[in-house]
């Protein structure tokens, strides 16, 4: 069984997910640890409800940040971690982090990669008049969400959207593609090859027809 950690910062709706995918035997993982640099965020509360392992690790505590880094791997490690899920985790990783899980640490965005990266990207996608958007998990590497990409949703944007109710839609594929990706992993299907990642087993090449489109 796949030994998985997350790293989150706010509400923690997608640690719910996976949480939910874990109780539910659609994720073959156990989370052995949940981490927050923020003592506030919600997503405590949720480890609370549900009997989850969690650490507080605030930047401030450490002088520099490959201190605080090193203290949340040393953390992940003791309890063999194998897979780092980062779900709202709001700080960009070093190099050295990520040696101690190469190839191992995934993040979910809330855009199709490589547009609108960085905050805020639904605001991004409503105020540049992009048609469509949605959300991608993707490796994790030294850029700003600019890792290899595993698997992505398109949701389309409406004329009528704001920022938040793209937000919303996104946030439900997302709930759905970051425990998918985790069961991936469980499974050993993923397969990286430089900045091409392959899920074996995996329809790739299909697109679905549009009824609305069939008369052009």
């Amino acid at each position: 069984m796949l030994r998985i950690g997350v790293l989150v910062s706010g509400r923690g709706s997608n640690l719910q997910a996976i949480m939910d995918g874990i109780r539910e035997g659609k994720i073959e993982a156990s989370l052995e640890l949940v981490i927050s640099d923020n003592p506030q965020a919600y997503a405590l509360e949720r480890c609370k409800k549900h009997g989850v392992n969690f650490k507080v690790i605030e930047r401030k505590s450490f002088k520099t940040k490959k201190d605080f880094e090193r203290a949340m791997a040393q953390e992940l490690k003791e309890r063999g971690v194998e897979l780092v899920v980062l779900a709202g985790f709001m700080r960009i990783l070093s190099k050295e982090f990520l040696n101690f899980f190469p190839e191992r640490v995934i993040n979910i965005h809330p855009s199709l990669i490589p547009a609108f990266q960085g905050l805020e990207a639904q605001r991004q996608a409503v105020e540049f008049g992009a048609k469509l958007s949605g959300c991608t998990v993707h490796l994790v590497d030294e850029s700003v969400d600019g890792g290899p990409p595993i698997v992505q949703a398109v949701v389309p944007v409406l004329p009528e959207d704001t920022a938040e109710s793209l937000a919303d839609r996104i946030l439900s594929y997302e709930h759905r593609i970051l425990p998918q990706t985790v069961q991936w992993f469980a499974e050993r299907r993923v397969k990286i090859e430089g900045r091409k990642v392959i899920v074996e087993g995996a329809r790739y090449g299909e697109v679905p027809i549009n009824p609305a489109l069939e008369r052009f």
